[in-house]
């Protein structure tokens, strides 16, 4: 199986605002080829996360895999982990806004709200299902990438404009 660096979908791309196919066998040499390559891109990046509409694939794939970078220097460190078919449930009303940047709009930053504890529930590649309890930064790499799944990206959830900037002058923060 040969392993590709896809491109990364940007902004204005279609792929990113349709609602991803459910995939229903997870097992599939496809769907696994697909994992393999997100999993590459994701490598070959300073990102934390990536969803199968960001490589042009509209199914419902993601990968959350939190490690320090340039881009995310507190970030925890966390085994990249697949999630296939995935779903959540807040487990408390409570939501924080802190910075999120994605890699289909590179150069920008914005202060996007979030829930702050999640439970998750999805598919593993093996086919075997699973829960997590996500908070914190990891919880909110997990909802900016369902959010991907569901045809929408982090800036369509600011609440002002004034929330947005650019990278450049996020790093001066």
């Amino acid at each position: 199986m040969i392993v590709t660096v896809r491109e990364i979908a940007q902004l204005g791309a279609n792929v990113l605002r349709q609602t991803a196919a459910v995939v229903p066998d997870v097992k599939s040499a496809d769907i696994q080829q697909l994992i393999n390559d997100m999993q590459s891109t994701l490598s070959a990046t300073e990102g934390v996360g990536l969803a199968a509409p960001q490589i042009g694939v509209s199914k419902r794939v993601i990968i959350v895999a939190s490690r320090p970078t340039r881009r995310y220097p507190s970030a925890p460190l966390m085994e990249p982990t697949v999630m296939i078919n995935p779903s959540f449930q807040p487990l408390s009303d409570y939501k924080a806004k802190d910075w999120e940047g994605c890699l289909s709009i590179p150069g920008v930053r914005a202060l996007v709200p979030r829930y702050q504890d999640i439970m998750i529930h999805y598919t593993d590649r093996g086919g075997m299902g699973a829960s997590l309890s996500l908070e914190g930064f990891v919880a909110r790499v997990f909802q900016h990438e369902y959010d991907h799944l569901e045809g929408r990206v982090y800036l369509d959830r600011v609440e002002s404009n004034v929330d947005i900037i650019a990278e450049s002058e996020y790093f001066k923060l």
